[in-house]
């Protein structure tokens, strides 16, 4: 079994097929606060309660695979060492680690394709939770 430190959720994530769409869904319908929009990057993200962790869209194509799946992120203190322990625990990642803007990020998906991702705040550790 393999300990991965996780400090809490990060995110949620949905993809969505266009961003004003979605935006004036979440807010405009849901009420929902928006915290940020990042049109260049296709992203928005939305406050949910008094908590840290929000609801992020994700502009891309909806898909029936793990590119269009809806997402958890995790927490974690190093994401690069957290992909390289589950690997040594026989999981597969999707993808090699990439960069967000917080820090690294690395995707698994379960046996039913539900994504979960274990991110960092090494980019900007004043953001993320103490060890």
């Amino acid at each position: 079994m393999t300990a991965v430190g996780v400090r809490g959720i990060d995110n949620v994530l949905f993809t969505v097929g266009d961003l004003d769409t979605a935006v004036e869904f979440y807010a405009g319908r849901l009420g929902l606060p928006l915290t940020f929009r990042i049109d260049e990057a296709g992203v928005a993200l939305f406050r949910i309660g008094a908590e840290a962790p929000g609801l992020l869209l994700r502009r891309g194509p909806i898909t029936w695979t793990t590119q269009g799946a809806p997402r958890v992120w995790l927490e974690v203190g190093d994401a690069r060492a957290t992909a390289a322990a589950l690997g040594s625990a026989g999981v597969k990642v999707l993808a090699d680690p990439f960069q967000v803007a917080t820090g690294w990020t690395v995707e698994v998906a379960d046996p039913w394709g539900n994504v979960i991702g274990f991110t960092d705040y090494t980019r900007m550790p004043e953001r993320g939770r103490p060890a």
